[in-house]
């Protein structure tokens, strides 16, 4: 039995500059933070000639060539396993579609659970240009690079998307007080809309493809402020951080009409109103989890609890894509 997870994540400036699109011609740059909800991966041998997958579905199997999940199907073909009597199971802490990377998570736990059944070791940044390849290139999703880095490497990171499609990993530079009190004070509530990324980051990827001006402009904007969110950090500056969200959730609306709705900017300033200083939806956008940093915490939590919103508490992660058993 082999037991994987992968810690989900919070973009904390600069997304949406991870995708090709972009970071090919301009060069892209955000923080990430790994948070202590995870995606599980289960995979243990079975004695009979059957493939057992369990996810939303179920799948019962003879061959690996009639596998119908596609992240599973190329993962396999990628590390070239060929056993066809085991079983696969998922299980996620938040569901999928709310913002916090949950896909490519489950592509890392995946890839790690694999790597450990073939008895081969596989770095971070290995394991993240794995999961990369299978979602963007094999795949054709119209997603970024974030997630599948952040889910690897744990933390909180900086990282530099460079034109050739590399990508520079480095731990952000801040103090642990100014840590703990960003782990106190940004707190996270469920809108209760799901969507898809690859649908909602479509309309950018496309604008960016045909050079559209406003949407290249409103991606320099936004790197520019995950610098500044930098700095700010650095700084332990967290008042001139959660101002930087307002301004980035802003300009992440002029993206697209699906990035958000009425509801969730009712929610917004609700919550700008009775205890945030700042906030910004998660994600892709159009659902979700809507992030806020809360100079009351109490106040806060009481006025999106009477509106119907559900807190998720979390803790960041600093380990990463690990293996949490093997027996």
């Amino acid at each position: 039995m082999i037991i994987t997870r992968s810690p989900l994540r919070i973009s904390l400036g600069g997304g949406g500059t991870d995708l090709p699109s972009y970071y090919r011609k301009h060069e892209g740059f955000l923080i990430a933070a790994a948070i202590d909800k995870y995606v599980y991966i289960t995979l243990h041998d079975t004695f009979q000639k059957e493939i057992i997958i369990k996810y939303s579905n179920t799948e019962r199997v003879q061959r690996l060539d009639e596998i119908q999940h596609p992240i599973i199907k190329e993962a396999l073909k990628l590390l070239n396993i060929h056993s066809e009597n085991f079983e696969l199971a998922s299980l996620a802490d938040i569901p999928a579609g709310t913002g916090l990377g949950s896909s490519s998570s489950f592509t890392c736990a995946l890839l790690k659970a694999l790597h450990t059944y073939n008895k081969s070791f596989v770095k971070p940044d290995d394991l993240a240009e794995e999961a990369c390849h299978i979602e963007m290139d094999l795949l054709h999703e119209p997603i970024g690079k974030q997630d599948q880095y952040i889910s690897a490497f744990g933390g909180i990171n900086c990282f530099t998307f460079c034109k050739n499609d590399q990508v520079k990993t480095k731990e952000l530079n801040i103090s642990k007080d100014t840590l703990y009190n960003l782990e106190d004070h940004l707190l996270l509530f469920f809108t209760g809309y799901s969507r898809s990324a690859s649908n909602v980051l479509k309309e950018q990827d496309d604008k960016s493809k045909k050079n559209d001006t406003s949407m290249i402009d409103n991606l320099h904007f936004v790197k520019e402020l995950g610098y500044k969110s930098k700095t700010a950090f650095e700084h332990g500056d967290l008042e001139e951080f959660a101002h930087i969200m307002n301004v980035h959730w802003e300009h992440k609306k002029q993206r697209s009409n699906a990035m958000s709705n009425d509801r969730i900017n009712t929610w917004y300033d609700i919550g700008m109103k009775n205890g945030a200083l700042g906030g910004k939806l998660i994600g892709a956008g159009g659902g979700g989890f809507l992030m806020f940093y809360a100079e009351d915490n109490k106040k806060l939590r009481k006025t999106m609890a009477r509106e119907g919103l559900q807190e998720v508490r979390f803790r960041f992660d600093f380990d990463g894509s690990k293996v949490v058993t093997i027996s």
